[in-house]
């Protein structure tokens, strides 16, 4: 098992040094990161914490998963490497999509 963890359905006003203080009940934690916008700055509602050892990872998952904290059920799970993410379908994201009308 990985250290990295994903955490996600984060209420936007949480803050590091918070995630930090909860999971850090569970083992060491060496890093914790929650990703903002580029351009607002703002939270995107999802973050990692990198746990120092895999028993303190897999600790963390189990106790976490599931978790309230500040009105919302926290997801969290090994974090994948990026060029590992599943593929979403569906996605909007470039080319064209043909809805029907034509300009």
């Amino acid at each position: 098992m990985a250290n990295k963890l994903y955490v996600g359905n984060l209420n936007y006003s949480t803050d590091e040094t918070e995630l930090q203080s909860v999971f850090s009940q569970y083992g060491e934690v060496s890093s914790v990161s929650i990703i903002t916008d580029k351009v607002t700055g703002r939270a995107r509602g999802f973050g990692f914490v990198e746990m120092a050892t895999p028993e303190a990872a897999k600790a963390a998952i189990e106790a976490t998963n599931g978790m309230e904290l500040r009105g919302r059920q926290l997801r969290v799970n090994e974090a994948m490497e990026q060029g590992k993410r599943p593929r979403r379908e569906n996605s909007d994201r470039g080319g064209y999509r043909d809805r029907g009308d034509r300009y």
